[in-house]
């Protein structure tokens, strides 16, 4: 299998509207509302400070992503990261971008000192959670996952 370059996006990236196009494919495929490209690019010029993308690029195209975040603290009061999201292209599945993008992503936990990673995945995608299980990610039964948005958000912040 080719290598496919593995970096993390920067401010003002040139891959900022190769993304965005991987970002709608992304939104169409879990069939949820996406904003115009160009707020798709004003979000990723306007990232929070933490947040961090790990893009899988070939010829100006990104066909992957890892976004992620530092937590803290976590268990034994150690730093983590939190994956929020792993896409790869409807086109470009089977090639292993998928785990190449989680090693890359576990190799930068480790050189930063990071002790685990977290994320979520739907309970109902038995082929994701079989390729989460393969890389050796451990179900968490005991924890159930919230969100805090929209009206309730505005409740509690008033």
């Amino acid at each position: 299998m080719e290598v496919t370059p593995i970096r993390l996006l920067q401010a003002n990236d040139a891959a900022f509207p190769a993304l965005a196009a991987l970002m709608e494919e992304m939104q169409a495929h879990y069939r949820v509302a996406c904003p115009p490209r160009a707020g798709i690019i004003a979000g990723l010029e306007a990232m929070p400070p933490g947040a961090e993308i790990l893009v899988a690029e070939e010829h100006r195209s990104v066909l992957g992503f890892a976004a992620f975040s530092a937590i803290y603290p976590g268990p034994g009061l150690k730093p983590g990261i939190f994956l929020k999201e792993l896409y790869v292209s409807g086109s470009q599945r089977g090639r292993g971008l998928g785990r190449a993008l989680m090693q890359k992503l576990a190799s930068l936990a480790k050189e930063r000192g990071l002790t685990r990673i977290d994320w979520t995945a739907e309970a109902e995608n038995t082929r994701l959670l079989s390729f989460y299980e393969e890389l050796g990610g451990a179900r968490k039964p005991d924890k159930v996952f919230f969100r805090l948005d929209g009206e309730a958000l505005a409740r509690l912040a008033d």
